[in-house]
């Protein structure tokens, strides 16, 4: 056996030994635990932005679609308008017209 090989070995060693020792502490047990509840809470706190995102999306398309009624009144309004002045002409070239009380 080389010496080089030789100190692979011990290498190698020493290393099965750390980690049968961190095993030995539990350190490892902890630390994998530690990383596992991380990571459910992680997936919880994201579970919640979620649902807070699509509360705020909740609410921003009410907004939206209240905000898309009041345009659409107000074009509906402007053509009734227009509508109304083009009758009232028609019927002005014809002689006719609409009553209208004065105050």
């Amino acid at each position: 056996m080389s010496v080089e090989k030789a100190t692979k070995v011990g290498e190698s060693f020493q290393r099965v030994l750390g980690f049968k020792k961190m095993e030995m502490d539990n350190r490892w047990q902890n630390s994998h635990t530690h990383c596992l509840w991380q990571t459910t809470l992680d997936q919880r706190r994201n579970l919640y932005a979620t649902l807070r995102m699509q509360g705020i999306m909740g609410q921003e398309l009410a907004l939206a679609n209240k905000q898309l009624l009041t345009a659409r009144r107000a074009a509906l309004h402007q053509l009734f308008e227009a509508e109304h002045r083009q009758h009232q002409q028609e019927l002005n070239q014809t002689g006719k017209a609409f009553y209208v009380e004065r105050l």
